[in-house]
């Protein structure tokens, strides 16, 4: 039969089993859409990089003698929309069967669907052949329960996969070293450079300019850092493997200025557009590990397979198990705007400067800059989970929805009333010093509480649960802290809650 196969920018997976024979009667698409593009305000990065990619992957697939047919933004007869396109190629063409891999995105996965049901020939839906678990397989893990533990889903999926497993037993015979991967970079360290790439891509940069899409961000695309295919993809696990793997678990959750890589992988954009697998890279740092064990200690190690076998999948699985209800959750209620320099920087908060310039920058951040410096001060300013969505996910390059509402909407703003996290991460000043260099260089003083220039973590902090008592007071993990706040005179709280009133009224000058 004459077969249209549709590739998503996300599903350039050159390993997939669609692509290992090639035959006359069966055609690619794949297309540069504006109802991509839009649906957020996306980095400049992202954009380019979503389209260099694709559009390498499209050429290597012409290079194996694949049929392909390419979409670019800009051309005439793009009607900027995965259906409407579909349905003028089919017709033109005289296709007679539609073939799709599942979307990652329950967004697309409806398009997909209802675009199904309206044809006239025959459709059918494959498997991405990328994750290490099935869409559904975490809802028939927890199916009965009342809470859906992480940890609990990641030794599960140690053991089905025999990862870092001895029979059903860990290898080392402990699951989880996390207690050792909290530990702040030692003062005047000096990490490895990261490996950049300079891809030029200054073509498709000025397309989307033309375009007049709606980007953040800065972009050098004459020397474009990230991969863009599956060879530098490698290229840059090899780099990790070598250089950074030894030090990745125990500074994971450090922070520093002018560093924005530390001793992360940065591979997480590479894997979600699948031009590598969870599998290998999971596979290639085990193997590096057993070769290595009098240099690369076990916490190494297994934070970085509980990223990635453990939370990647796991969030995937909740995506799947809690949409599209979940992208409407709102625990506190919360409605305000994000303050005006989240989208410039321009704020005399170091952590946040660092952290969103960075972000701006780059397109990326660590996980722990994520939840506790971003994300936290939007829990603690109370603002809207819909504008704290929108946010991450358009200005990191790895940030597709399955991925980036459960732990931004979930694990961060606990908007999700606790499915993903048993507690909302928040957390005063000294979290952030402990774990970073930014506070020694701040216009507020770490310490101070109330005052002139006092850190406005500190007071936000108490609002927070003192705000929220009546729905936080019973949880057991935070108990200690209304124990705390209930032993406080009360002119200290009244003091505290005033200073943390100011803050929020004046929030675009802090």
């Amino acid at each position: 039969m004459k077969t249209l196969r549709l590739i998503l920018g996300d599903q350039l997976n050159s390993n997939h089993s669609w692509l290992q024979t090639t035959s006359p009667q069966v055609t690619y698409v794949m297309m540069e859409v504006r109802s991509e593009t839009d649906y957020a305000a996306h980095h400049i990065q992202k954009v380019v990089g979503f389209f260099a990619s694709m559009r390498e992957f499209a050429a290597n697939l012409t290079v194996q003698k694949h049929n392909v047919i390419y979409i670019k933004l800009n051309e005439a007869d793009n009607l900027q929309a995965f259906d409407l396109n579909l349905e003028q190629i089919l017709k033109d063409n005289k296709f007679e069967k539609f073939e799709y891999q599942l979307p990652d995105e329950y967004r697309l996965d409806q398009v997909l669907i209802n675009f199904c049901a309206g044809l006239k020939m025959e459709s059918q839906a494959d498997d991405t052949e990328h994750f290490l678990s099935e869409r559904n397989e975490l809802a028939t893990f927890f199916e009965g329960k009342k809470t859906f533990l992480m940890e609990s889903f990641y030794r599960y999926m140690r053991k089905k996969h025999q990862l870092l497993m001895d029979g059903d037993k860990p290898q080392t015979g402990q699951w989880n070293y996390d207690q050792d991967n909290r530990k702040k970079l030692p003062k005047n360290h000096k990490p490895v450079a990261p490996l950049e790439f300079e891809n030029e891509v200054s073509a498709i940069e000025q397309e989307i300019r033309d375009a007049n899409c709606k980007t953040i961000g800065t972009i050098d695309s004459k020397r474009f850092l990230w991969p863009i295919n599956r060879k530098q993809s490698l290229e840059l696990l090899d780099y990790f493997v070598a250089e950074f793997l030894p030090q990745f678990g125990t500074f994971q959750d450090a922070m520093t200025p002018n560093e924005w890589s530390l001793y992360h992988s940065r591979i997480s954009f590479s894997m979600n557009t699948k031009m590598i697998s969870p599998l290998e890279v999971i596979q290639k740092v085990i193997f590096e590990w057993e070769a290595n064990q009098d240099k690369i200690a076990i916490n190494q190690v297994e934070g970085f397979v509980r990223q990635i076998l453990g939370w990647r999948e796991y969030m995937r699985g909740i995506y799947w198990l809690k949409m599209p209800e979940y992208e409407t959750l709102n625990f506190f209620e919360n409605k305000e705007r994000l303050p005006d320099w989240f989208w410039t920087g321009k704020t005399k908060m170091n952590c946040l400067k660092q952290s969103i310039t960075q972000s701006l920058d780059f397109g990326y951040a660590h996980h722990i800059q994520r939840l506790m410096v971003t994300g936290n001060f939007a829990l603690l300013a109370g603002v809207d989970p819909d504008e704290v969505d929108a946010w991450y996910l358009g200005i990191y390059m790895d940030a597709i929805q399955w991925v980036e509402i459960t732990n931004t909407r979930g694990m961060s703003q606990f908007a999700d009333g606790g499915i993903v996290g048993t507690k909302p991460y928040v957390s005063s000043a000294a979290y952030i010093d402990k774990m970073s260099h930014y506070c020694g260089f701040c216009f507020y003083q770490k310490a101070k509480k109330t005052g002139d220039k006092a850190c406005p973590f500190n007071s936000l902090y108490w609002n927070f649960y003192d705000k929220h008592e009546a729905k936080l007071s019973k949880n057991p993990r935070i108990g200690m802290m209304y124990n705390v706040w209930r032993k406080m005179k009360p002119e200290q709280k009244v003091e505290l809650l005033e200073q943390a009133h100011y803050y929020l009224e004046n929030i675009n000058d802090l």
